[in-house]
């Protein structure tokens, strides 16, 4: 004869597959992004004539990144009343932007650079996200820190733009990996229960958080191509 379940047994388990679904869908959604974002990347970089009109015209490449900071204000604050239909089409649309933007990376760096880099942000990112969520310890003053930081690699990078100094951008890169890193845990953690619109949102956090650590793996370890 069968057990039946408790009710507060079956509301865990309601509750565990709820929880798995949505950061399926936060997950899904981060790696349909990153895919996306590597293809149009490639793309690009394939045609003369797309990095010529890219590179060739500041006014272009600047527009691109306003286009893009906006999308990200839009997507995290509005994503919620959006909903996926609305929100998910323009994190895909952020994602192929910025794929055109980073294209650059494949003139700079080497191919084995870019590889060895993605190699060790997805094994960094997948550690600090399983360590998100399963610690029980609240992450919150971690990521007020890492948000802190945040400000202050923004504000020395602006400052960089004028000294073109190489220590200042090295020591950038690594504050900006630690930060990102730090930011990863903290913005898994925060996902839990998300779901609908939010999950998007969620998903460009996370996505936001790995194109960052990509960068700085690559500016602080990668071989320029000569």
């Amino acid at each position: 004869m069968s057990i039946p379940s408790s009710p507060r047994s079956s509301s865990y388990q309601t509750i565990e597959v709820t929880q798995s679904n949505t950061m399926g869908a936060v997950y899904g959604w981060m790696a349909a992004g990153l895919a996306l974002t590597a293809i149009v990347s490639m793309a690009v970089v394939s045609s003369p004539a797309l990095l010529n009109m890219l590179y060739g015209n500041r006014m272009m490449f600047f527009g691109l990144m306003i286009v893009e900071l906006g999308l990200v204000f839009a997507i995290s604050g509005f994503a919620v009343r959006m909903g996926t239909v609305t929100a998910a089409p323009l994190f895909l649309l952020y994602s192929a932007l910025n794929g055109v933007t980073i294209s650059g990376i494949f003139l700079v760096y080497t191919g084995q650079s870019i590889t060895s880099a993605f190699v060790t942000t997805a094994g960094t990112f997948g550690a600090m996200s399983v360590y998100g969520l399963v610690t029980k310890r609240d992450l919150t003053s971690l990521g007020s820190f890492c948000f802190m930081g945040l400000i202050g690699i923004v504000i020395a990078s602006i400052v960089n733009i004028f000294l073109h100094s190489n220590m200042m951008q090295f020591v950038i890169s690594g504050i900006g990996l630690i930060v990102f890193i730090g930011l990863t845990a903290y913005d898994t953690q925060k996902l839990k229960g998300v779901r609908g619109g939010a999950a998007v949102a969620g998903a460009l956090a996370l996505y936001l958080d790995f194109i960052n650590i990509f960068l700085m793996m690559l500016q602080l370890f990668g071989d320029r191509r000569e």
